[in-house]
């Protein structure tokens, strides 16, 4: 299987008013999907208050719903959130009312204009309707973070050569990734620190 780190050009070309990268010379977006969660989400807070690094974490509205003082922890410590739908669903599964209709029942727990469709797949058909109140937010860097038979040395060697300023970088604060996040997230900074790169929120 082939592991595709860096979003190709034609991927962006194809869905051109998704968000896939900023103009910057120094920043990169850290993001984080799926949260939040006891597991991670705490974890991951304390890592970034003690490196005054800020994020943008794309929750999922039944974690949002069950974790309402994580929720609060995220915006207080000065990271951003964004709608992931209410139950992480399939924009290739379900029919674009449905959809849109989990993004709105999500919007009730996360106060946020950003939307990013899990699996990061969604009908280009889906985009108008979504556009009317978000902005579709995908990424330039994917961690697989989530996939075990990726050695964290390999990521961290994929992104010592492939992460540039502009980058949206994408990780998990679920509890699948827990073990593999907890080395790779610490890592991950000092080598981008090292590069000279900052960290900002995407704004709403």
């Amino acid at each position: 299987m082939i592991h595709v780190f860096k979003t190709p050009q034609f991927a962006r070309r194809m869905f051109p008013r998704r968000v896939w990268g900023f103009s910057s010379s120094d920043t990169v977006y850290l993001t984080f999907d799926d949260g939040p969660t006891t597991e991670m989400t705490q974890w991951i807070l304390k890592v970034l208050k003690e490196r005054k690094i800020k994020a943008t974490f794309f929750c999922v509205g039944a974690n949002a719903q069950e974790h309402p003082d994580l929720m609060q922890e995220i915006i207080s410590d000065g990271h951003q959130v964004g709608n992931h739908t209410m139950r992480h669903d399939k924009g290739l599964v379900l029919r674009k009312d449905d959809y849109c209709d989990s993004i709105k029942e999500a919007a009730q727990f996360i106060p946020s204009k950003l939307f990013r469709p899990p699996y990061g797949r969604m009908p280009k058909a889906y985009d108008k309707e979504i556009l009317e109140n978000y902005q579709i937010i995908m990424w330039s860097w994917l961690s697989y973070d989530f996939d075990h038979a990726i050695p964290i040395d390999k990521i961290l060697q994929k992104a010592d050569q492939q992460i540039q300023p502009g980058d949206i970088l994408v990780l998990h604060d679920n509890k699948k990734v827990e073990e593999r996040v907890k080395e790779l997230l610490p890592k991950l900074l000092d080598l981008l620190v090292g590069k000279g790169l900052k960290f900002d929120v995407i704004s709403a």
